[in-house]
């Protein structure tokens, strides 16, 4: 096709692209005063005209040195490249982007009176240049000079207004797309206006994919941010922003990933201010304050006006308690641009994610004291808020957001969320506000209830606190709405509840397939944090605050929370034992999932170790302390002596556990056969008898080949030896089965219970055992395990009915009562029936008024119901002789 006909379809599929413009460049209120009705249709017609030049005149390569610059800059040889930059400009080559590399350079190192001298001289040369003039914003910023910023913001938004001689080019695009996201214009527009325009015209251009990336991380779309990226990897992998956005991407999938890809901006540029910001907040979320306070100051070295690094030190400074070095890290911050609302977002924004929400919501406040359209600032402050339990305030500021910024992924999902949970059921007791779907609160609504009321009097009598609010407990069907709710986004797998302080979110079993966890446990676990996060006004590390809820729940039921496992004892004995100084890093981006649970465990020994060596109230004084703001590590030295003979206290106490479980087992996995049919283990197990790792595989052979006496042989050993355990689909699980195949009743009960007794959510045991004591009449059993059923599915009716029968049978009217209402809610095949009996066990609590209700609902649904009618007759004439009531 030639040049005019390309030209004549072009025009023909931009017309549409005008149209938009003309509603985008209305821009927000301020625009809008200087742009006309006329003048807007005047903008729609310019736009036209840049697209149409763009598209025919795509500007020529410029010389190979500028390349060689730019990448000396990507490289962090910003010296080098600003020389070669500055000797281009001074010889008066004509070309805008040597002067705004020579700023990026100057700027990039804090000369931002040199950054202003270049500036106010190219743009007398090049007043046409978006992309320089939008640069130039910045300029001014961190000079002082923002009464002149509003000026250079009108005078960025006349240049758009202008017609054009020539051609716009690629950078100018990108530049104006970038300006009008910053005021706050439809996402959507500005990403097919100018980022999508320029992809589609030029594949190979850099920028655009960048500009788009950002633009999704901004909205909380990581997933189209990581694709675009992903396919701009192709362009040019030496350039460290593309793996700095990356990470930003990836980070809230795969937080390893994440990392690597910092790792391979700062191979690039080590000298790169963005990656190393990141690595300092990551030191900081490790509570390696020292560390992070070297890559601030790694970070000073390259700008000694950094915002971010000085941002970061003052986070470091309020989480050590020195709250005077803060107000000074944060001025120094703000020292070049006091109105910069980024860097008290970037402070309270790292406190929030220490859970100190009060004090990060201070921050968004200032933050927006200075910049009331900061819409992060804003939204960060709308989560602070609601994880405070203040929710009216939260949820307006959410959806002020959400209505300014409709494509904040985040935002949208949070509003979306709100909708469906305003459904909730809304329990109270003693201070506690339980929020549910309304037909589990029906189930186990009152459940929940007495949970936590007892938790609330046992812990805080331990831990001496009194909450002063009420304590928000929500608890979710669906796990995608806990995401929601917990992280902003959907994910979170593994994670069965959260605490924030006064506000606890929960995964309902409904959310949690075949085999949920015991909720009873979580939320004990929970409730725990609830106290500690209290005492503590929310400073304490991550560790410990974990250690002391896992610990809580072992001493509350011996069958909750953590414990020694094979797998345990092996990571206790190895260099995966975490020293105790470095503990809250095992939680942060853990390789695998089971090594974030032995996080948990070995948190728990610490403090189940402070409290044998130095009393309960130690650790009540630690607590204390960290209250008063002072670090964990100078609180445990006061209470316990030195960190390093802490570390190493715990190792020894650590290892010398690992061994106690070790029984008369031989431990070695080195000579294992790679063969792994029963056959080889039969022959291998005979040489070593004892070996736990081939017993195990052993049995897992003889099981799958459904050979029951060979897998007996196995198992009875490891239960000689004193290592039966109680995992899912682990030893005593099997035992129990090959029991069960082999028609060993009475050693099946045995194994069963001895199961029971050590897990939490032992749900196939617990099913097994109704059975059983259901065919031998054993109603205690029955009722027991039941019970012990609820407190991991109450959404089951065979639990509900199991408990309604046993309780009947044992006179247990009021556990009957309880079993028999849940089961009204479940959708029962006989309704009337259920009725029935309900007026039966409410008849038996001499509870008449109920009685008579049922017995009237049992007739409304079966009028011919001849036994409900005789009961109606006797609550009607109780002194009548007519029937005796049943036992």
């Amino acid at each position: 096709m030639n040049a005019t006909g390309f030209q004549v379809d072009e025009r023909c599929e931009t017309h549409r692209d005008a149209q938009q413009a003309q509603q985008l460049l209305s821009l927000n209120s301020a625009s809008s005063a200087w742009a006309s009705n006329r003048s807007r249709q005047w903008l729609a017609r310019l736009l036209l005209l840049v697209l149409l030049s763009f598209i025919t005149s795509t500007p020529t390569a410029i010389a190979a040195s500028y390349d060689e610059a730019v990448q000396q800059f990507h490289e962090g040889q910003y010296d080098a490249a600003a020389q070669t930059a500055a000797f281009e400009v001074e010889r008066g080559v004509w070309s805008e982007r040597w002067p705004r590399l020579l700023i990026r350079c100057q700027m990039v190192q804090g000369d931002y009176k040199d950054a202003l001298q270049t500036y106010q001289a190219a743009i007398q040369r090049y007043p046409t240049s978006i992309a320089l003039r939008y640069l130039g914003l910045d300029v001014l910023r961190f000079n002082g000079m923002q009464d002149e910023v509003g000026q250079a913001e009108a005078d960025l938004f006349s240049q758009l207004q202008r017609a054009f001689a020539g051609y716009v080019t690629r950078d100018n695009l990108i530049a104006a797309g970038r300006y009008f996201t910053e005021q706050g214009e439809d996402a959507r527009e500005v990403l097919e206006m100018f980022y999508d325009r320029v992809r589609d015209r030029d594949p190979e251009f850099l920028d655009a994919y960048l500009a788009t990336a950002e633009l999704a991380i901004q909205k909380g779309d990581f997933q189209v941010a990581a694709n675009t990226l992903q396919e701009a990897q192709r362009l040019d992998e030496r350039t460290p922003d593309l793996h700095h956005l990356l990470a930003l991407a990836l980070e809230p999938s795969d937080g390893q990933a994440a990392g690597a890809q910092i790792q391979t901006a700062l191979q690039i540029n080590p000298r790169h201010l963005p990656s190393l910001q990141w690595l300092a907040e990551k030191a900081i979320d490790r509570e390696r304050y020292d560390e992070a306070k070297d890559i601030a100051n790694q970070m000073l070295q390259i700008n000694v006006h950094e915002p971010s690094a000085w941002a970061l030190m003052a986070v470091v400074a309020h989480l050590k308690g020195q709250y005077e070095l803060e107000q000074l890290m944060r001025a120094a911050a703000l020292a070049h641009w006091s109105q910069n609302a980024d860097v008290d977002h970037l402070i309270g924004r790292k406190l929030s994610e220490k859970y100190r929400f009060a004090e990060g919501a201070e921050y968004q406040n200032r933050a927006l004291s200075m910049n009331p359209l900061h819409l992060s600032a804003s939204f960060q402050l709308a989560q602070d808020m609601l994880r405070l339990g203040e929710d009216e305030i939260g949820w307006e500021i959410a959806g002020e957001v959400a209505k300014a910024d409709p494509y904040n992924v985040v935002a949208y999902n949070l509003m979306t969320l709100k909708d469906r949970t305003s459904k909730f059921e809304k329990l109270q007791r003693d201070g506690i506000h339980v929020r549910m779907d309304a037909k589990e609160a029906k189930l186990y609504g009152d459940a929940v209830l007495n949970l936590l009321s007892d938790a609330k009097q046992v812990l805080c009598e331990k831990y001496q606190v009194t909450p002063d609010k009420p304590v928000i407990v929500e608890i979710f069907p669906e796990q995608s709405d806990f995401a929601i709710r917990t992280f902003g986004l959907p994910g979170g797998a593994g994670y069965l509840g959260v605490c924030f302080g006064r506000v606890i979110t929960a995964n309902s079993p409904a959310s949690q397939g075949e085999r949920p966890s015991n909720w009873k446990s979580v939320l004990w676990h929970e409730f725990c944090h609830v106290v500690t996060l209290e005492k503590t006004n929310n400073r304490m590390p991550r560790w410990l605050s974990e250690g002391i809820s896992v610990y809580e729940e072992r001493q509350r039921n011996p069958s909750w929370g953590e414990k020694m496992t094979p797998q345990y004892r092996s990571m206790l004995l190895s260099d995966e034992l975490t020293p105790v100084s470095d503990l809250s890093a095992a939680f942060l981006s853990p390789p695998s999932a089971i090594a974030l649970q032995f996080a948990y465990f070995e948190s728990s020994l610490v403090v189940e170790f402070l409290i044998e060596q130095h009393g309960h109230d130690a650790l009540l004084a630690v607590l204390d302390d960290l209250a008063a703001g002072i670090p964990i590590n100078d609180a445990l030295t006061r209470h316990t002596g030195s960190l390093q003979k802490l570390d190493a206290q715990f190792e020894e106490y650590a290892k010398r556990l690992a061994h106690q479980y070790e029984g008369l087992a031989d431990w070695s996995r080195d000579t294992l056969p790679e063969s792994r049919d029963l056959a080889t283990w039969k022959g291998w197990v005979r040489l070593n008898p004892n070996n736990y790792w081939a017993l195990r595989e052993m049995a897992r052979a003889a099981l799958e080949a459904e050979q029951w006496e060979q897998a007996l042989v196995p198992l009875t050993r490891m239960q000689d030896l004193g290592v039966l355990t109680s995992e899912r689909d682990g030893p005593l699980e099997w035992l129990a089965q090959t029991h069960r195949e082999l028609g060993q009743e009475r050693r099946e009960i045995r194994t069963i219970q001895e199961n029971l007794a050590q897990s939490s959510d032992a749900l196939p045991s617990l099913r097994r055992f109704i059975d059983i004591g259901q065919s031998n009449e054993d109603w205690n059993n029955v009722l027991d395990a039941s019970q012990q059923a609820l407190a991991i599915q109450p959404l089951s009716p065979e639990f509900h009915l199991a408990s309604a029968v046993a309780a009947e049978k044992l006179d247990r009217h009021e556990l009957a009562i309880e079993a028999l209402t849940a089961l009204l809610e479940l959708d029962p095949v006989d309704p009337a029936g259920l009725h029935y009996r309900l007026a039966k066990s409410y008849d038996e609590q001499d509870e008449t008024f109920p009685a008579k209700h049922h017995v009237m609902m049992a007739l409304e649904i079966a009028p011919r119901y001849r036994d409900a009618h005789r009961l109606l007759y006797r609550l009607h004439h109780p002194n009548s002789d007519q029937e005796e009531k049943s036992p």
